[in-house]
């Protein structure tokens, strides 16, 4: 009798509530036509459709194959299958090779002890000097870096380098001209994701074993949206402090007449450090200014011109009303590092970084902390944070 998924799935994610939610809501297909196994969406039915070879899936153990399911799961998780790639594949079939693997690898950090020795794994084989828990786009960019220093992977002394472990050949959930199913696919994965966002919350042990970063970007990716106005001036207000001060014009209402009274000014001593490395292009700089003059409408702040370094003689204050022109003081490389240790010395109470997010991720923060940048980069990020990421476009 031919290996039955569908017959094994109780067991294998017994003890796993999210996935087992994910899992109701995708079909399965046995299909001898690919090696392992893939995840696809059905423009007929709507659905997304996790195919697997019956003998691949048979020879593997249980732990095995419960990380190849969550393997396959992930891809959706992490919008593998919606996610319009930064070049043409079909155009570029090395790139598409790398951007596979480089999918996995951002997906095989969290389920590494559960994969077969086939899989690409941050810190394993090849990978062996690949950080964990990095994002699709941060693995794809050292993968490329590592090919034009003819080192890593894909070294000419590797031959044609590893692949991908499943297929991930139809990804495409549209045919990338204006295709419906494409829209339809998003909204599926997004309702997909909140119900078994919303089973995992059920009972203590409902998201198993996802990981805390994770969870935090399930939780994003299923909130509700929240225009950038009503993010800034909540940022404004969660920032600001009261600043007490004694007066003679006010009555002291504890001493009358015997001591000083006070008044209290609520203000906020926001800091916005703007990102003026070679990565990010005049356009985008204007882009950035344009929405300081809208930031300006609402507050004043003192901005940090960066790009590895903090440009200290350009710092200044944007006070409330003004209006500015953009201009650029810097061209090098990024390090926000700089401008947190620039901010963290300081005494400010917010710190808003606008930037392309092309960099590691920094230390932390001493102060309440906003990341800013355009719809692209926020998709593309090249690390995870819990910090609220902000999109802004033209």
């Amino acid at each position: 009798m031919s290996f039955d998924l569908n017959f094994h799935l109780h067991r294998l994610l017994r003890g796993e509530p999210f996935f087992a939610a994910f899992s109701r809501k995708v079909e399965k297909a046995p299909n001898t036509g690919i090696p392992t196994a893939a995840m696809a969406f059905n423009k007929e039915t709507h659905r997304f459709v996790l195919m697997y070879n019956p003998d691949f899936m048979e020879s593997l153990s249980d732990d095995h194959k419960r990380g190849v399911i969550k393997h396959e799961f992930y891809h959706l998780i992490f919008k593998h299958l919606t996610t319009r790639l930064p070049f043409d594949a079909s155009k570029e079939p090395q790139k598409m090779k790398m951007w596979n693997v480089a999918a996995d690898l951002a997906i095989n950090t969290y389920i590494a002890d559960e994969l077969p020795d086939m899989a690409c794994v941050p810190g394993r084989g090849p990978f062996a000097d690949y950080i964990p828990e990095c994002t699709t786009e941060a693995y794809f960019k050292k993968l490329m870096e590592d090919q034009e220093q003819e080192q890593g992977p894909y070294s000419p002394e590797n031959g044609d380098g590893p692949e991908s472990m499943d297929d991930h050949s139809m990804w495409e959930a549209g045919d990338g001209e204006g295709d419906m199913s494409a829209e339809i696919a998003e909204q599926k994965l997004k309702e997909m994701t909140k119900d078994a966002a919303e089973e995992a919350q059920k009972t203590s042990n409902g998201w198993g074993s996802v990981p805390h970063s994770v969870r935090q970007e399930v939780r994003k990716m299923v909130a509700p949206t929240i225009s950038p106005e009503a993010v800034l001036r909540y940022f404004i207000r969660t920032s600001t402090k009261s600043n007490r001060t004694t007066t003679i014009r006010k009555v002291n209402r504890r001493y009358p007449y015997i001591h000083p009274g006070h008044k209290s000014k609520k203000v906020a001593n926001i800091a916005i450090s703007i990102d003026q490395s070679g990565s990010v292009s005049d356009e985008m700089l204007q882009t950035f200014f344009s929405f300081l003059n809208k930031f300006a409408s609402i507050a004043t702040f003192t901005v940090v011109p960066f790009d590895s370094t903090v440009c200290e003689d350009s710092i200044y204050v944007w006070k409330k009303g003004e209006n500015r022109k953009w201009h650029r003081v810097r061209y090098g490389g990024t390090n926000f590092d700089a401008p947190t240790d620039y901010v963290n010395s300081r005494n400010f109470d917010g710190h808003i970084i606008i930037t392309d997010m092309q960099a590691s991720k920094p230390k932390a923060s001493r102060c309440q902390r906003l990341w800013i940048t355009d719809s692209h980069n926020k998709r593309y990020q090249w690390f995870q944070t819990n910090e609220k990421v902000l999109a802004i476009d033209a």
